[in-house]
């Protein structure tokens, strides 16, 4: 190689070397006077190489350790070698506006051909690193915060079974606190036969990746130090931390909530087996009663009839009595058997034309020429069973037609749209219900006129509410003493039963 291109390459390699580093570069004297910098040097600190030159390298620190720098300099050139400045101390450069950054100085000793010693610092600015620091610091923080205060117990464990960590929740679960759990198989918290068979799930899953509760979860059982167990339900979420696979429990005890489903579960069992012997009980008796009913009433009529001529007024009116009141006897057992049936005997649901309906009942109850029933524009289709809908509409139009008390009678059935249901209403221009009466009419066996002026069983109501609670309507009454009733009810709309 020619010697000019040598001479020439050994001027250069220093500015080569200068400018291709990615951090800032200085070389001071041993009086701490700046010789040389490279373009990074501008860049991180805001002065140009014309402005540092001669400089003292303090102009390049905080002020509060300019002082101190001065001496640590002096020390260094007494015995120069190349070292990472102030290990384990955190150090700050200063900007030229003023802004202090945190940075990490390499220290290299250069020695001249006249045998001068000056020092060559690499300044690397690690700010993003400072900042990913106190992120993952903050993080950390965070998870400990959640990690010790979270209600549900949670273990760790790694790929061998081994406990890492417990939590305060953790520890109060299984009554051991954190010191005698970690370092040990996470079995030591399971009763058997779930302790033996642990290692050789976590072994087959780590071979296999069968699950059976990794990111699924489940109800197992727990064991506490004092021996005893109880229910519990366990998640687990697998983490890769490098090579390593750790797995995270988190558990919850449940024996309040298997507690309340047992006593839930025989509270159901106990009303399904009050529901049948009432339900057996309503059969029996109705049937029973009803045989010798019929045997009083066809007596009853055949001495109406046969001994007329041989009672005077007041036998007559007391046979009246006797008939009226087996009648009456006759129809409460009849609702008593209805209402017992409604909720309990599967019904075929139908398609149902209320237009139809409604009419067929108001032909059935032929009301007497005085009252008038109005149907307020067509009525929908809904699906029911029809027996029952049929009861809704021919209670609460023969109640309105019963109680009326005014010489011209107006009953009007209407109908509008409610969301997802039909609200029907049933008004009458009758004697009105005093307010206080309101609930008390929709309880079984529940009249308000005397019985001996009007026959009412009271079943009427009490039947209509639990038909349309059946089919998750609600009934309600609006009623002013003298002026009128209007009961209404929601079914639900086709398409939404």
């Amino acid at each position: 190689m020619p010697a000019r291109i040598l001479e020439i390459l050994e001027k250069q390699n220093l500015e080569w070397l200068l400018k291709s580093v990615s951090d800032a570069l200085l070389i001071t004297d041993a009086q701490g006077k700046i010789v040389l910098t490279n373009p990074r040097v501008e860049t991180l600190f805001g002065y140009s190489q014309e402005e540092l030159e001669g400089q003292a390298i303090e102009i390049l620190l905080p002020e509060r350790h300019r002082h101190s720098h001065v001496g640590q300099r002096t020390g260094y050139f007494d015995h120069p070698r190349a070292r990472v400045m102030a290990s384990g101390m955190e150090l700050a450069g200063r900007h030229r506006d003023g802004r202090e950054f945190p940075v990490e100085v390499s220290l290299s000793p250069l020695k001249t051909e006249e045998g001068v010693i000056l020092v060559m610092a690499t300044v690397h600015d690690i700010s993003l690193r400072k900042r990913a620091e106190a992120a993952l610091q903050e993080s950390e923080a965070r998870m400990r915060a959640i990690f010790d205060t979270a209600v549900d117990a949670i273990v760790t464990i790694d790929e061998h079974g081994i406990v890492e960590r417990m939590n305060p929740a953790a520890e109060r679960l299984f009554g051991s606190p954190e010191s005698e759990v970690t370092g040990k198989n996470v079995s030591m918290l399971m009763p058997s036969p779930y302790r033996e068979m642990h290692d050789g799930y976590l072994e087959r899953y780590l071979k296999t990746g069968e699950k059976k509760i990794i990111g699924i979860g489940r109800e197992v059982v727990g064991l506490r130090k004092d021996g005893s167990v109880f229910p519990m339900e366990l998640s687990v979420a697998e983490m890769q931390l490098g090579n390593r696979r750790m797995f995270t429990g988190m558990v919850r005890d449940i024996t309040e909530r298997k507690q309340s489903e047992a006593r839930h579960q025989q509270l159901m069992q106990e009303i399904a087996s009050a529901n049948e012997e009432l339900t057996n009980f309503a059969y029996v008796v109705s049937h029973d009663l009803k045989a010798p009913l019929r045997a009083i009433g066809s007596l009853a009529d055949w001495l109406s009839t046969d001994y007329s001529d041989e009672f005077d007024d007041e036998g007559k009116e007391h046979m009246r009595l006797l008939i009226s009141r087996v009648h009456r006897m006759g129809a409460l057992i009849d609702g008593i058997l209805q209402y017992s049936r409604v909720g309990r005997v599967k019904e075929a649901i139908a398609e149902i034309d209320l237009n139809k309906l409604v009419a067929d009942v108001i032909d059935l109850l032929a009301p007497p020429p005085h009252i008038h029933v109005t149907v307020e524009g067509p009525l929908p289709r809904i699906m029911a069973e029809p027996t029952r809908i049929q009861q809704v509409f021919q209670n609460l139009v023969s109640n309105s037609i019963k109680y009326m008390d005014k010489p011209e009678g107006q009953i009007r059935i209407s109908v509008e749209k409610q969301g997802t249901y039909w609200k029907f209403s049933v008004s009458d221009n009758g004697p009105g219900i005093e307010q206080r009466h309101f609930e008390r009419i929709f309880q079984l066996f529940q009249t308000l006129a005397p019985r001996d002026k009007i026959e009412s069983t009271g079943v009427g109501l009490a039947l209509v509410k639990k038909i349309v609670e059946m089919y998750g309507g609600q009934i309600s009454i609006e009623s002013k003493v003298g002026e009128g009733s209007r009961f209404s009810f929601t079914l639900p709309a086709i398409g939404n039963t």
